[in-house]
């Protein structure tokens, strides 16, 4: 049996957990040969451990995963379950011990972190602790993967989340399209150009920062604690977000279709032609001729003015 049943976790499921888990990042087939198994077969359960909050799909183009730290991916889980979760506990236990990968304490006001993997962990026992608020600002490059599993598993745990995207973020595939699944669940979402950093906040008390842009080195990362540093971290967050534009629901009355108004948040958030064409399948010309077709409908006079009367509507 399954020491990880109770919590919903196949038996086949956590047999490909724990060859993960020694290996730390490996692809479907890789793991299919440790466990004279189909390939097909460990890709679903892959997929299957990714919405659970236990992998997370590297960025790239080539399909590979990597664990995420068992003491706290679990933990959602088991507060979800009642008593009888306490052997889901132990095998968390038992699986970071797998992991070989201890975790960092420290009660200074900022602790510095080296290595992916222990930005990684970081960020999932930030979302983890929170009780009310997540707050983010992000862009590339991303250490792990691009998708953040732990969100939907906290906003249903009613944790509220704000984050603002630099317009890169929008370029990076499949990005988009889990924004809005994220904002489907009720994260709120703006995008602003020009952001410079990458940063996380837990309650207004914990903040996570890496200290460069650069993870073709060995990433560095900040974890800050209350003190005036963490106050102005918030104070900056808090600028972005007044200055960013919305992206959300339409309203009621839009009278867009799901293609125009995917057009018009690429625009707003300052995505050049070729890259919006990209993203929505198009071509260059037919992405051109429907913004003209647009910028009659709207009554504006170029494609800033659009977005902004868009934006002002509510329609994107």
């Amino acid at each position: 049996m399954s020491q990880l049943s109770a919590a919903g976790i196949e038996a086949f499921d956590e047999s490909v957990y724990r060859a993960i888990l020694v290996r730390h990042t490996a692809a479907p087939a890789e793991l299919a040969d440790d466990l004279s198994c189909s390939t097909e077969r460990v890709a679903r359960a892959l997929d299957r451990l990714r919405e659970n909050g236990l992998v997370g799909r590297l960025a790239g183009t080539r399909r590979r995963y990597a664990a995420i730290e068992p003491g706290a991916a679990l933990e959602s889980l088991v507060r979800s379950r009642t008593a009888d979760l306490d052997g889901v506990r132990a095998a968390a236990g038992e699986l970071s011990r797998l992991f070989a990968a201890a975790r960092q304490g420290g009660s200074e006001q900022v602790e510095v972190i080296t290595g992916g993997e222990a930005l990684g962990r970081w960020f999932v026992q930030l979302q983890q602790e929170a009780r009310d608020e997540v707050i983010t600002l992000d862009r590339p490059p991303y250490a792990l993967t691009t998708s953040n599993p732990v969100e939907a598993t906290a906003l249903t745990r009613g944790v509220h989340y704000r984050a603002v995207y630099a317009p890169e973020a929008l370029e990076w595939p499949g990005v988009l399209g889990d924004i809005r699944e994220l904002v489907a669940h009720g994260e709120q979402a703006r995008v602003l150009p020009g952001l410079r950093i990458k940063l996380a906040i837990s309650d207004r008390r914990l903040a996570l920062m890496p200290l460069t842009l650069d993870f073709t080195t060995e990433v560095r990362a900040a974890v800050i604690r209350p003190s005036t540093l963490l106050d102005g971290l918030i104070d900056y967050w808090e600028l972005c977000w007044r200055t960013a534009t919305p992206l959300g629901a339409p309203a009621e009355d839009d009278p867009l279709g799901e293609e125009d108004r995917q057009m018009l948040t690429l625009l707003v958030s300052g995505l050049k032609d070729e890259a919006i064409a990209r993203q929505l399948g198009w071509s260059v010309r037919t992405m051109r001729r429907r913004i003209s077709r647009l910028h009659e409908e709207l009554g504006a006079a170029n494609r800033f003015q659009a977005g902004v009367i868009a934006a002002r509507r509510g329609w994107i």
